[in-house]
């Protein structure tokens, strides 16, 4: 179960990349994805977990054969409790060339995301990767433009996409229900922390296991504690901010939810306004908010008050829509969106839906009510589209765009003048007008670590 970088990359960088494996097509024997689509599961942390207790029992037309994780304590748990139903592996690329594998969940820290599912692509992989998909606007752009030239079915993690009843409150606004959109809000969320420089977080090179290499990936080399192995989520190192009331954490699905509304999934804002100084505060979201009276599902409820940096913010788009960055964690959707036109507004959260004029939610067909585990959905989504090659309905083009505001809003914290409107060329992905906030795009790259060139 011993794994190293080299024996991780070798053969990958080399590999030619194809576009239907022979097992795809259901040759040698192999069964053909209109019958199961058989797919394995890299990392196996807290999100993975819910999958497996919560989801794949009930997703239909796929299989899960195959599990991986280089920590060898946490591989070694789910083994046992699991017995002989899943091949453990600690090399993802030995997996999916050995399983045959059509797809896999990519479910790791999200500063490796990208690393890896370029990677499970160039072994012949369809990928579905959690959000946020990447962790700089360049290393998306990077995994999307892989995922066109290797023509592989992509789907991020933003799960409402596929959810009954926020695509049917998104249809109602498109077909005019609260009639010209001009107002959206969605909440000021918490962003990262800066990783605090102590002494005692530093590591020699020459003392590090080779499972804590890989894990570390782009990242800085650090001493092996659970504030970063388990806490990573709360550093700008590793994430965006990936707190339940996190920028990137929750804010990646209230933030496709508000893209996917108002009509521009395939693009981003023009012009982005700081409002406030960014400061540490708390996310105003207290514990004894009662339960009913949130509209974003029992996940909300009790949830203990987050602090980080905040600022409100505006930001601005072509079709002159502003979305509002302003609502705080004890009122209105926490993974939603809250749309304002000049016949109505629609509250969008991701298990209700209210509206003023209230006979609009109330319109709400009962086959379009959630009715299986959120994400079931999502992926019984992407198992279809690897059979038929159609885009998902979080395409990674998508997932790029959603994950592309939640870096916006951090650099935009950081670097841009208060009460001074920037400008964003979506297109471009880049400042027309603030450099020092280009120079945020992308990071350095540990050596070694360099995304392939597809």
């Amino acid at each position: 179960m011993n794994i190293t970088r080299r024996n991780l990359l070798k053969g990958t960088l080399a590999a030619a990349p194809f576009v239907i494996a022979p097992h795809v097509l259901g040759q040698n024997g192999a069964v053909p994805p209109s019958e199961t689509v058989r797919l394995g599961v890299i990392g196996l942390g807290g999100r993975a977990n819910y999958l497996f207790n919560r989801t794949f029992a009930q997703a239909r037309g796929c299989q899960i054969v195959s599990v991986c994780d280089i920590f060898e304590e946490r591989l070694n748990k789910f083994q046992q409790k699991h017995p002989e139903k899943y091949t453990a592996y600690a090399d993802f690329r030995t997996m999916i060339e050995k399983e045959k594998l059509d797809g896999v969940f990519v479910e790791t820290a999200t500063h490796q995301r990208v690393w890896i599912a370029i990677h499970a692509m160039l072994c012949g992989a369809h990928i579905y990767v959690e959000k946020p998909m990447a962790l700089t606007i360049q290393e998306g752009r990077a995994l999307a433009d892989a995922a066109r030239k290797l023509r592989k079915v992509t789907q991020v993690g933003t799960q409402q996409r596929s959810l009954p009843l926020c695509r049917w409150a998104c249809q109602q606004i498109a077909e005019g229900a609260i009639g010209k959109v001009h107002t959206v809000q969605v909440p000021n969320f918490v962003g990262p922390a800066q990783f605090p420089n102590d002494p005692k977080y530093a590591m020699d090179p020459k003392d590090c296991p080779e499972w804590w290499n890989i894990w570390t990936n782009q990242a800085q080399l650090r001493a092996i504690t659970p504030t970063v192995q388990f806490g990573w989520s709360r550093w700008a190192d590793y994430d965006a901010g990936g707190l339940c009331f996190g920028v990137s954490g929750w804010g990646t699905h209230s933030f496709d939810q508000m893209q996917m509304a108002i009509g521009t999934s395939l693009t981003g804002p023009t012009k982005i306004l700081l409002e406030e100084p960014c400061t540490i505060q708390d996310s105003g979201k207290y514990p004894n908010r009662a339960y009913g009276e949130d509209e974003t599902g029992a996940a909300y409820y009790g949830m203990a008050r987050v602090t980080g940096p905040r600022a409100k913010m505006k930001m601005t788009y072509a079709n002159g829509i502003e979305v509002r960055f302003e609502l705080d964690g004890d009122r209105g959707p926490g993974l939603g969106c809250i749309v304002t036109g000049d016949k109505g507004k629609i509250e969008i959260n991701r298990h209700k839906i209210a509206s003023n004029p209230k006979s609009l939610a109330a319109s709400l067909p009962e086959e379009c009510r959630n009715t299986r585990d959120e994400t079931v959905y999502h992926v019984e989504n992407w198992v279809e589209c690897i059979k038929s090659g159609e885009k998902c309905t979080a395409d990674v083009e998508i997932g790029q765009r959603s994950t592309t505001i939640c870096n916006l809003i951090n650099i935009v914290r950081e670097t841009a003048p208060v009460g001074k409107e920037v400008h964003w060329d979506p297109e471009k992905e880049q400042f027309t007008d603030l450099p020092e906030a280009n120079a945020l795009l992308a990071r350095p790259r540990r050596e070694g670590w360099e995304l392939p060139n597809v």
